[in-house]
């Protein structure tokens, strides 16, 4: 849960995230700061009516991709803007993951996923500062 400050407004909750895992319902409303020399995957908890993460990378990575999996697949919706030398949409259709590439990331770059219960999906958003940054895929 988000603080408040003196002035009653709410603070986020941030979480530096170095190794893999499987988020909790209970997490929804964190932001994430992907912080670790190798990415990993972070699997997204079932959805569920006003779950909500944001996902935001921290320090480049080198050797491997950040995976940002849904627990059921085929499920996330949306687009990521892609600001690179040619701007781009990055659409995600019934897609499995979305990725930040180690070989494109970009500091700050980042995505936001909102539980939309009542049709069975992640919806999506996102920017990213190099062509590919991010990608939208669904390997199985």
């Amino acid at each position: 849960m988000a603080t408040s400050n003196v002035f009653g407004s709410r603070e986020p909750i941030t979480k530096v995230l170095a190794a893999a895992t499987t988020l909790q319902a209970n997490q929804s409303g964190t932001i994430f700061i992907l912080d670790a020399a190798a990415g990993a995957t972070i699997t997204l908890p079932t959805l569920a009516k006003g779950l909500y993460f944001k996902f935001i990378v921290g320090a480049a990575f080198a050797t491997t991709n950040w995976i940002i999996d849904s627990a059921e697949g085929d499920n996330i919706n949306g687009a990521i803007s892609d600001m690179g030398t040619t701007v781009a949409n990055v659409p995600a259709v019934g897609e499995d993951q979305i990725n930040f590439v180690a070989t494109a990331e970009s500091i700050g770059d980042f995505i936001e996923l909102i539980a939309d219960y009542d049709n069975s999906q992640w919806i999506v958003s996102g920017r990213c500062a190099i062509n590919g940054g991010i990608t939208a895929t669904d390997p199985s």
